[in-house]
């Protein structure tokens, strides 16, 4: 094992290196990309978006759903 690399910049450029030998440099690429932290807010978006329900609710609700189906099929 190496020294340890304090430049950020140097880091980054033998990390990617290292990553696209090993992978080659389209999927080191991918694997890049699979850490994309994305935007917007994930807890404020999940508020307005999802109901507010317990878990004995969220139950009744999938039961309640899968009554049409039960009886069509």
């Amino acid at each position: 094992m190496g020294a340890l690399i304090t430049n950020q910049s140097e880091l980054r450029n033998r990390g990617f290196r290292a990553l696209a030998e090993a992978l080659g440099w389209a999927n080191a690429v991918r694997f890049l990309h699979q850490y994309d932290l994305g935007s917007g807010n994930y807890t404020e978006e999940r508020r307005t978006l999802l109901p507010d329900w317990d878990a004995s609710t969220l139950i009744q609700k999938a039961k309640e759903l899968q009554k049409p189906r039960e009886s069509g099929s």
